[in-house]
């Protein structure tokens, strides 16, 4: 249980600080394209803020999901990114991110991007306790022999 709820909190921690970076990375990039004139009011970069802790918490709680050995590995992928992806969504219509006036195919487009993104990340986060898993079935099969 201790160890489950570390691993939460890790989990957590790192989803939110990495929705935090690319918050800010975004930020910079529309900060630059608009010349310098990007100003949120009606508190829309708080609410954008916390839009952010909300996508961190959608992706990172569900991540424990890859404890549950029991359930096949694409249904704890299904899980984990089908819950960060819906609270996403919810969060991003919430605080502006996607807009009302998007046409469906900006909408689409927007889907994609947001599949691509937390790929991007989610791919190297598996790669690395694929491999983490390996080293330790390895471990132990030579301290088996």
């Amino acid at each position: 249980m201790k160890n489950t709820m570390k691993d939460l909190l890790t989990s957590t921690l790192i989803s939110i600080g990495v929705a935090m970076t690319i918050f800010c990375f975004v930020g910079i990039v529309f900060d630059v394209s608009y010349g310098g004139n990007f100003s949120l009011d009606h508190y829309r970069f708080t609410k954008m803020v916390l839009g952010c802790v909300f996508v961190g918490l959608g992706f990172g709680v569900p991540s424990v999901v890859y404890k549950k050995e029991s359930l096949p590995m694409p249904l704890r992928i299904l899980i984990h990114l089908g819950i960060g992806f819906i609270v996403y969504t919810i969060v991003a219509y919430a605080v502006g991110w996607i807009g009302g006036s998007a046409t469906l195919a900006q909408g689409l487009i927007i889907a994609c991007i947001q599949i691509a993104v937390v790929l991007l990340i989610w791919f190297p986060f598996f790669h690395h306790y694929k491999n983490e898993a390996k080293k330790i079935n390895e471990k132990i099969s030579q301290l088996n022999e």
